[in-house]
């Protein structure tokens, strides 16, 4: 027969630990506790201790790893599955707690606390969490894991620049070219050559024209006639001397001399450049022949390309700043006065005509440039940044963070955008917080909940 002294020696009881549950001899027990001392003091409001490294291990006091880290403490309301009971933690206000889904957004649900297959905890969904407006709630632990930022939306000014390269080209209207009506010989040309500037009225060449001699003779004995005394000319003959494109001052000169001269003076008719000279003495000229091509580069047209994109946001009348690469540092303001009505459907661009101002010439004829074109109104309009907008094509989203973890889908109208801002022209008011990052996250948080929602009015909730 076994003593009682020997079954009190011998027997062992179970008793929890910071590292589990140990077997101990009831008269070592008292000095087990006596010589045990906890690593670091109890936090109380601490639920239970998790190992510092996110690793699935708990402790129910405080503990500390195996190279002499503490444990980290969880209290109440961290988004947290609580060690003793295994159930969330519930937060006042929250209300009653509805099923729980799963942790990776699959279509599991329970009724009950329960854990995957990796060891994560199902999601307790409680019921004043499940708004008509499709918003979610947070906890603060999930946002700082998360990422989520917001920003409050404010008025602002839009301003934007279009950057696009061209060329400079010539005012049509400021070309002019000199050619003859009727046949005629070059009898001499002026020291002028290609590239030559002149003024209008200096001498270009003489020509002489027998249909022009013929004329002036005419308008000549007209006026010698006695019947036309009082300085009253034909004016049919005068008229003829025009139709050849007699330059005004040689027809002066007829008038004051009195005579029809052999050769006729021709001068320029504008300021400009010689572009083109194919006069030379004693050469036989067919009417309509170019003898001379000038232009006048006081003022210039610069031509740019301009993404199809950006065509909206470019209007007639807008200001431009030209950048000539070839001279580093000089700007040339200038104004859009056309906007051509074709697409280039290679290079999906319109071009646009910015015209410029060249009084010293420095802009020449197929020079490169660059131009910018300031785009944007005035007055100040609502923005928020560009990342706090989700566009799906379909509709454009963003999320208002309406305070304590709780963050509802707003549709928005959007309008210009700048300098990473977006305008919002409706949907949103100055000053309500939108989140700025881990809107996609945040999109499908809410896209699940509408789903569970669904699921549960039509009779499937778990």
């Amino acid at each position: 027969m076994i003593r009682a002294s020997w079954v009190a020696a011998l027997a062992t009881v179970l008793v929890a630990g910071a590292g589990g549950l140990w077997l101990v001899r009831p008269d070592l027990l008292s000095f087990h506790q006596a010589q045990q001392k906890p690593a670091v003091a109890a936090d109380p409001a601490a639920l239970y201790y998790r190992d510092p490294d996110g690793k699935p291990v708990y402790s129910a006091g405080p503990a500390k790893t195996a190279d002499g880290r503490s444990y980290v403490a969880v209290r109440r309301g961290e988004d947290t599955i609580s060690f003793d009971t295994g159930e969330a933690p519930v937060q006042a206000g929250r209300g009653k707690i509805l099923y729980y889904r799963n942790p990776m957004g699959l279509p599991d649900f329970s009724p009950e606390p329960k854990r995957d297959s990796m060891g994560m905890d199902y999601i307790p969904v409680y019921e004043n969490e499940q708004a008509d407006d499709g918003s979610i709630k947070l906890s603060p632990g999930k946002i700082q894991r998360s990422g989520v930022t917001s920003e409050a939306a404010r008025l602002q000014v839009l301003r934007s620049v279009i950057r696009a390269p061209g060329t400079i080209r010539l005012d049509e209207r400021r070309v002019s070219v000199i050619s003859m009506r009727s046949e005629s010989w070059i009898q001499k040309v002026a020291d002028v050559t290609t590239g030559t500037r002149v003024r209008k009225g200096d001498p270009l060449m003489e020509v002489y024209s027998p249909a022009i001699s013929t004329a002036a003779a005419e308008y000549i004995a007209i006026r010698r006639t006695p019947g036309d005394a009082t300085g009253n000319l034909s004016a049919g003959a005068r008229q003829r001397l025009l139709n050849l494109d007699l330059p005004a001052d040689a027809l002066a000169s007829i008038d004051k001399g009195r005579t029809a001269p052999i050769a006729i003076a021709w001068t320029a008719p504008r300021d400009g450049i010689v572009l083109e000279r194919n006069a030379v003495e004693g050469m036989r000229v067919n009417p309509g022949d170019t003898i001379f091509r000038l232009a006048d580069l006081s003022v210039v047209w610069t031509l740019i390309d301009v993404a199809e994109r950006d065509l909206s946001r470019v209007k007639v009348g807008q200001t431009a700043t030209v950048r000539a690469r070839s001279y580093p540092g000089r700007t040339f303001e200038g104004h859009i006065t056309v906007v051509y009505p074709q697409v280039n459907k290679q290079s999906r661009t319109v071009q646009v005509r910015i015209e410029l101002a060249n009084d010293d010439l420095a802009l020449l004829p197929d020079m490169y440039v660059d131009a910018e074109i300031g785009t944007g109104g005035s007055d100040p309009v609502l923005t928020v940044p560009d990342s706090a907008v989700l566009d799906s094509g379909e509709r454009q989203v963003v999320f208002v963070d309406q305070g304590e973890g709780r963050l509802a889908p707003r549709n928005v109208k959007l309008g210009f955008r700048a300098a990473g801002r977006t305008e919002i022209r409706d949907g949103l008011q100055d000053g309500e917080r939108v989140v700025t990052s881990a809107n996609f996250l945040i999109d499908a948080e809410s896209n699940l909940n509408a789903a569970l929602k669904s699921f549960s009015a039509a009779g499937g909730q778990p």
